[in-house]
């Protein structure tokens, strides 16, 4: 039955004999796990007023690393067999060459349990689905003339994983993904503009289909789509720069997360490498990376490793003091994992990945913050980024973004995108709002080929000095 656990051990193999082979592999080693997944996702697209795409994706494999020293040998396969999986340790050996590790101790264990194991899959019917979308497509035509097009998406999943180590520990998770995008398109007097909004997170779509949710979702994709009708271009020039709460917070995990992820500071090749202890950011500014809230789209039970997830604080108040780690650089480094070892899928090896990251509220109205921007832009809403880990520069585009001039928020401004570096726009953080905000469940990452679900978030933000891209004011 395909909607039947995933147990492995129970109908493709033998937990003794795939423990004396995962120990064959590890011989030797520092490190090592077998780690097997089952993932079914579904999508559905409504795009223009009919179906685009309907999607539906099963896979299952396993993974066998074997970790020494710097080293890790790792072989894959979707063939969940005992041949297979013999034929992986001839792979993995290779990284322990002679031998001469000592294991590392088991992951410490855990009875946390961040999020349900609904299927949202079958929850919901397919017919059911589809009515949805076309009811959300009906509803925002509707509420205004200026609608040319809407595109709508569901999409779910459930990505089941079994743990294996070879001192015997077995660990098992289930994690569900459930999300609904809208974006709509708007044209006056010949001019088109979009908007798009959406969310989710580890659980099913019971409350995304409430109505009370999925229309809230389509009045603001249509809010942001006419602001930006009305849009004028973006001046340019270095000026301050008020960030809104909530999803601008992928400016931080960008420009500062990832240089914050324990092997670019072990390899040196961070802007943050070696600054441990010192001031890497204003007095008042402390972020964090929590895998531990409930039902948060970056949340994880258990990391790709068997670490906990743990609510891992980074900068305190200005200061750094703490990377995220794996389990491997976490033992080069001297340190304990953080459990923030993550993996795409039983095809990849394991890295440090950040899971919810975001910036602890400070003392500030967010009122206040904007009259004191004299002379700026006020960004709410951000695209598409650039960012260069080893000196933290990076380039957003602001999906929403706003002039402003002695305190009064002025015209939607089109165009604008921010340049800056992590470090230096760290450290000119003039005030912190008491507003914080998590994204609504929209982020994916990428590092080294490897896409993960993430989740940022930050309270209001003045940052000074940021260089704004645009047309000439």
């Amino acid at each position: 039955m395909a909607n039947a656990p995933f147990r492995p051990f129970e109908t493709n193999l033998d937990k003794d004999r795939a423990l004396a082979t995962l120990r064959t592999a590890t011989d030797g080693a520092d490190d090592g796990e077998l780690f097997l997944e089952r993932r079914r996702s579904e999508a559905l697209v409504f795009d223009d007023g009919r179906v685009r795409n309907a999607s539906y994706d099963a896979s299952e494999g396993f993974g066998l690393r074997a970790v020494r020293g710097e080293t890790a040998g790792y072989a894959h396969s979707t063939d969940l067999s005992e041949k297979a999986l013999a034929r992986a340790v001839e792979t993995t050996h290779l990284a322990v060459g002679s031998g001469g590790g000592t294991l590392a101790d088991a992951p410490t264990g855990t009875n946390a349990r961040l999020y349900g194991d609904l299927d949202p899959i079958s929850e919901i019917s397919f017919p059911a689905k589809l009515d949805l979308l076309k009811e959300i497509d009906d509803f925002l035509r509707g509420l205004d003339p200026k609608v040319v097009q809407v595109s709508a998406t569901v999409a779910g999943s459930l990505q089941e994983v079994e743990i294996l180590r070879p001192e015997g520990t077995h660990l098992r998770d289930a994690r569900p993904m459930s999300r609904i995008n809208i974006s709509v398109i708007v044209e006056k007097d010949g001019r088109r503009e979009s908007g798009s909004m959406g969310g989710g997170g580890r659980a099913g779509f019971a409350d995304l289909f409430e109505r009370t949710h999925w229309e809230g979702v389509a009045r603001e994709a249509l809010r942001i789509a006419l602001v930006n009708l009305d849009a004028v271009p973006a001046p340019a020039g270095v000026m301050d720069v008020v960030l809104g709460p909530g999803w601008p917070g992928i400016l931080l995990h960008e420009a500062v997360g990832h240089g914050l992820e324990g092997d670019f500071n072990r390899k040196g090749s961070s802007a943050f490498a070696e600054l441990m202890g010192q001031q890497v950011a204003a007095k008042g500014v402390t972020v964090l990376d929590d895998g531990t809230i409930p039902d948060r789209r970056g949340s994880l039970t258990i990391d790709d490793e068997g670490t906990p997830s743990a609510r891992n604080v980074l900068i305190e108040d200005g200061v750094l003091v703490g990377y995220m780690q794996d389990r491997q650089n976490a033992r080069l480094m001297g340190v304990e994992p953080t459990g923030n070892g993550r993996r795409e899928s039983y095809a990849h090896t394991p890295m440090p990945r950040m899971t919810n990251t975001y910036m602890l509220g400070g003392n500030a109205a967010p009122d206040a913050i904007l009259a004191d921007l004299k002379d700026g832009i006020y960004a709410v809403g951000f695209g598409g980024g650039q960012v260069d880990i080893t000196n933290g520069k990076f380039v957003f585009s602001c999906t929403e973004a706003y002039r402003v001039e002695n305190g009064k928020v002025g015209a939607p401004v089109k165009g604008a995108t921010l340049i800056g570096d992590g470090a230096t726009a760290m450290k000119q953080i003039r005030a912190v709002g008491n507003d914080l905000k998590l994204d609504p469940g929209i982020g994916n990452c990428g590092k080294a080929g490897q896409w993960v679900p993430v989740g940022v978030g930050q309270p209001t933000l003045m940052i000074g000095g940021l260089t704004v891209g645009g047309a000439a004011a």
